[in-house]
């Protein structure tokens, strides 16, 4: 036998096997476990020990701490994980990630003339997996069952792809040529510079080790040339957190550090600690041959002995990651929450879309006060700039919130779907509200550029209805970011006391404007800002009514049939509705007294 470019061919196609079955069996015991698992791992990682050991079994369940980590930095961009908390996942995982290499190192060991120990040996086992997982998927008609079917063919074709490779690099042990190739490579510079280009560019450090196994079978790979390769291998691990946090927050960033400076510091302290060992005292096995057991051993021993020297020193792998990436003048993306990897996790991906709704809440509020201030005080210049910018938000908002909400996979419960469709509804009259909101500033820009004013009575009008339209505006806000409905039910009264504003307003404007009081300059003005007023006050009632009716298990969301026929009939409508009628339109009855 010799190495050929069929050998290379084979090589090549068996890590395509490899990754393939490893991808495989990863997604379907994470999907088997349950959308619920980003959840427990962003439940508890309330301190660095209860973190460590989530991050751990996460990993082992989907056998890729790579995966872990990316999940991990999504959590922190999100916002819903603290860079101080994703620090004991992220050690956890490290340890997690060996148990891939254990699993492969089932399959050593001698040949035995005995047929069933021959068929109990991984590589030939692989086989009967798979066409079980077969059998399973052509008969599944369950979603979890088919999952299960993905586990097993998934297990089953990683050890294929691991069989293949061992075969390819066989012709191996008779070329001298490759002996001498990892005799020099048993420079330590050398062997950690191949192990992270390696499992840099197939991103999977998992996947590499699979290839050093393999490669041990060949016996010419020696502990002293497998060790910096190792080492190597878990910094090049660190490739994807780093392009998953590209574009990410700066605690993203930070969070990719965490990872990279936990494997970079504790390659350096072993390559240290082992190389002087070895020149003082020795290692009796350096330069003897390595098998898959060796390996498997050193990269668990490597991990858990990392981490056990960093737990006293978390607070210092935080401080070098703030250090490497700091904090700027750049403002974040509040949409930045709108995190891809939580699409197919109806429960995360639901919870950060309403974060951003209630972003897009605080926007339309602070636009309105930007809008109305200026109305009752000249000394107040409009922050143009600062509206922009929020109105830009809203309007961006909407589109990528509803394109994230439409992408979300497996929203199975009604619950769910029922939320779902509650900010499908809530963002757009968001959105309009800031709309409304541009209507007045813009008018009242033109308003001052021509250097008119309102009359005293009407700019006394003009402000009660802001105040009301302001608490109404504030009222809706506060009960959907808590999703309160007790607060929710005092929009609607409001509302009402805001649409008899407006008809009072309007008929006293136009007497003004018959009695001369006012010109035309002035009364279009006012009765356009009037109109506007009542339109952000009739969104306000369309989300709170929203809110409370996905509080109170509605099947459906009609806010007209809801206002007219259900809530308004009750005892509490009726005493707010008299609270705010005595606020609000006693202040304009007294304008005109």
């Amino acid at each position: 036998m010799e190495f050929n470019v069929l050998s290379v061919v084979q090589l090549v196609g068996g890590l395509a096997l490899f990754i393939y079955g490893m991808t495989t069996m990863g997604k379907g015991l994470e999907r088997a476990a349950g959308s619920k698992l980003e959840k427990t791992l962003e439940k508890m990682t309330g301190n660095l020990f209860s973190a460590l050991l989530m991050g751990l079994v996460v990993t082992m369940v989907i056998q890729s701490s790579s995966a872990t980590t990316v999940m991990v930095v999504g959590f922190v961009n999100a916002g819903i994980m603290t860079l101080r908390q994703s620090v004991g996942v992220i050690l956890g995982a490290n340890i997690g990630t060996t148990i891939t290499a254990q699993i492969l190192r089932l399959d050593s060991g001698g040949v035995t003339d005995n047929i069933v120990m021959q068929m109990l040996k991984p590589s030939n086992l692989a086989y009967v997996v798979v066409l079980v997982g077969v059998i399973i998927m052509m008969l599944a008609k369950k979603r979890r069952t088919r999952d299960i079917a993905d586990i097993f063919t998934g297990f089953g074709i990683l050890f294929i792809g691991m069989s293949v490779m061992e075969g390819s690099v066989a012709p191996l042990a008779d070329l001298p040529q490759f002996a001498e190739l990892f005799a020099a490579i048993s420079n330590p510079v050398l062997g950690v510079l191949v192990g992270t280009g390696v499992t840099a560019i197939i991103q999977s450090s998992s996947a590499s080790v699979g290839i050093l196994q393999a490669l041990s079978t060949t016996g010419a790979i020696t502990w002293s040339a497998a060790i910096p390769i190792i080492l190597g291998q878990n910094i090049g691990t660190c490739i994807t957190a780093f392009l998953s946090s590209l574009g990410g927050s700066k605690n993203a960033r930070r969070t990719a550090m965490v990872h990279f400076y936990f494997n970079l510091i504790g390659s350096i302290v072993f390559i240290v600690g082992i190389y002087a060992i070895q020149y003082t005292i020795g290692f009796p096995f350096w330069d003897a041959p390595i098998d898959k057991g060796g390996i498997a051993n050193f990269h668990t021993f490597f991990n858990v002995t990392n981490t056990i020297l960093f737990l006293p020193f978390t607070g210092l792998l935080v401080k070098l990651a703030t250090w490497s990436v700091p904090s700027g003048e750049v403002q974040e993306d509040p949409l930045a929450k709108l995190e891809p990897r939580f699409l197919t996790t109806p429960a995360l991906a639901l919870e950060q879309a309403q974060r951003c709704i209630a972003e897009m809440g605080e926007a339309a509020k602070q636009n309105f006060k930007l809008a109305t201030e200026p109305l009752f005080n000249s000394s107040v210049a409009p922050n143009e700039d600062v509206f922009r910018e929020h109105e830009s938000f809203l309007d961006r908002a909407e589109v990528e919130i509803g394109r994230y909400l439409t992408n979300i996979h497996n929203i199975r419960s009604v619950d769910q779907r029922r939320q779902t469709a509650e900010m499908m509804h809530s963002l757009s009259d968001f959105e309009k509200i800031g709309d409304y909101a541009q209507n007045i500033f813009g008018r009242m820009d033109e308003f001052r550029q021509a250097e008119l004013s309102f009359s005293p009575s009407a700019a006394q009008e003009l402000r009660t209805m802001c105040a009301a339209v302001s608490e109404a505006l504030d009222l809706t806000v506060e009960g959907y970011v808590n999703r309160s409905v007790s607060l929710s039910r005092t929009v609607e009264p409001l509302e009402e006391v805001v649409d008899t504003l407006k008809e009072r307003l309007k008929s006293r404007h136009i007497e003004r404007l018959s009695n001369s009081e006012c010109t035309m300059q002035t009364g279009i003005p006012f009765l356009d800002i009037v109109h506007d007023l009542e339109k952000i006050s009739d969104h306000c009632s369309n989300i709170a009514i929203y809110t409370i009716q996905l509080g109170e298990g509605a099947e459906e969301f009609d806010t007209h049939a809801y206002a007219k026929e259900e809530f308004k009939a009750t005892p509490q409508f009726a005493e707010k509705l008299r609270y705010y009628q005595q606020k609000y339109l006693t202040q304009i009855d007294a304008i005109n007294a």
